[in-house]
């Protein structure tokens, strides 16, 4: 905005200064096309005259007065010290140029303009200022103002120069001053100023909604579930209603998903403890074991899944969480069952989140940690912008193929999983799902040692 604003000021400024350019340039011309027609028939008359009545024409016209033109007739070329070049002095210099070579067919006159204190007249060593006031300053000099003078000097015969100065109409129309005033500038600035400020004003006032619009779908993306209110403008109104709909309808989806599951695991149950009866009751030993293993598998399939809903959507508000004393007390039970957990890093400020939900993420990758590397390394690293947690242990890792796959639910990379807590392959599924309520992740990489993985939390301050 700031951009386009200043851009199409810069562009209506440039245009209009290049108007201003082109109208004084126009204005310089049809003034010049007549001053000169006047110069070359003041010329031409004195051109005319016997030499012995020059000079007395020249004195009754400075006793006189009343002309625009000051007119001698020099022994020599008067040295002019001629104004800066400009694009206006051009003009008019060949303006004069052009009538006196098609009026009188003169191609070498002498054209300058000159300051009225250093204007030099009748000769080199005799300026104007010098002379009476009777002798030119009435058509000359307009005190207190010093317009440049034009001075036109044309050799009439081998020995003679007539000399003729005179006034511009306009006497400032050499000035350097740029339209561009302090004046001008303040105004220019002022009015971007207003604009931004108005502009910003109005993009907040669209904007605020749609940031309060983003936030809700954050918060919701964690298992925060709030309607979001319907104000702003129409397209605002709607997409927030939109956004509501959408939240009602996944929380219901949700809500379903887990009344679906506790109801499947709980109908479940007496079927297959009414299997297990009748399968203790058959007479062949290899079909009665292999129901009952089948059976045993079923059981623990549906206890798993109702574990999975029930670890991932913990019901719970979001609170100040002191993950270090978590980690702590951790640490206090693995002692006691002669475990070791080792924690570097320190916490800087409580973690905002879900308490249960955050140590059974935690406490699955440790349990991993532990069960596979007999202990566990972890490593906090906290800053403004997010949380992360290093679990490392020295088990044997894991393929580089399988990284991702472990996070599947029910994925065991060993057949015996006798004492492990998470044994149905759900524990790294759980703590997946967790991070990502929160908006964080878990990723796992093997160590560059020989042996050993590193699981990574990653958890977002916001």
């Amino acid at each position: 905005m700031t951009f386009g604003v200043a851009l199409a000021q810069f562009i209506s400024s440039s245009i209009w200064l290049k108007q201003l350019e082109a109208d004084a340039e126009q204005n310089v011309r049809e003034v010049s096309q007549p001053m000169s027609f006047r110069v070359a028939a003041t010329i031409s008359y004195f051109s005319s005259l016997p030499k012995s009545y020059r000079h007395i024409v020249i004195d009754q016209l400075q006793d006189m007065g009343g002309t625009r033109f000051f007119v001698t007739v020099n022994k020599e070329e008067i040295i002019i010290n001629d104004l800066p070049d400009s694009q206006l002095k051009d003009i008019v210099i060949e303006e004069f140029r052009h009538t006196l070579s098609k009026q009188l067919g003169i191609t070498n006159p002498k054209i300058a303009f000159s300051n009225p204190d250093d204007l030099h007249v009748i000769s080199n060593s005799i300026k104007l200022v010098d002379l009476p006031e009777r002798w030119g300053h009435h058509s000359l000099l307009v005190k207190p103002l010093a317009p440049p003078i034009l001075v036109i000097q044309i050799p009439i015969n081998s020995d003679e120069w007539l000399y003729l100065a005179t006034l511009m109409p306009d006497p400032y129309f050499l000035e350097g001053a740029s339209p561009i005033s302090s004046e001008r500038l303040f105004s220019l600035a002022a009015s971007i100023i207003t604009v931004l400020i108005l502009s910003l004003l109005v993009i907040r006032r669209v904007t605020r909604p749609l940031a309060t619009l983003a936030k809700a779908a954050e918060q919701f993306g964690q298992g925060d579930w709030r309607p979001l209110k319907e104000i702003g403008s129409t397209e605002v109104r709607n997409t927030a209603h939109a956004f509501n709909d959408m939240q009602t309808r996944l929380q219901r989806y949700l809500n379903d998903r887990e009344r679906l599951f506790a109801s499947i695991s709980h109908d479940l149950k007496t079927p297959i403890t009414r299997l297990r009866l009748r399968a203790e009751m058959l007479d062949e030993d290899n079909v009665r074991e292999a129901m009952i293993r089948d059976l045993e598998d079923l059981d623990m399939l549906v206890k798993g899944a109702l574990q999975s809903v029930k670890e991932t959507d913990i019901h719970e508000n979001r609170v100040e969480v002191n993950i270090q004393n978590m980690l702590l007390d951790m640490q206090s039970s693995a002692q006691l069952a002669h475990k070791r957990i080792i924690i570097h890093g320190e916490l800087k400020t409580p973690y905002i989140g879900k308490p249960f939900a955050i140590k059974r993420c935690l406490g699955n990758l440790i349990d991993n940690a532990m069960y596979y590397g007999t202990s566990a390394t972890v490593y906090i690293d906290d800053n403004e912008e997010r949380l992360c947690v290093r679990i490392q242990d020295e088990g044997p890792g894991i393929p580089k193929d399988k990284l991702d796959k472990v996070f599947q639910p029910y994925t065991r990379l060993t057949s015996d999983h006798s004492g492990h807590p998470s044994g149905m392959g759900l524990g790294l599924s759980i703590a997946r799902n967790i991070a990502r309520a929160h908006g964080g992740e878990v990723t796992l990489r093997n160590l560059d040692s020989e042996k050993g993985l590193e699981a990574v939390v990653k958890l977002p301050r916001h």
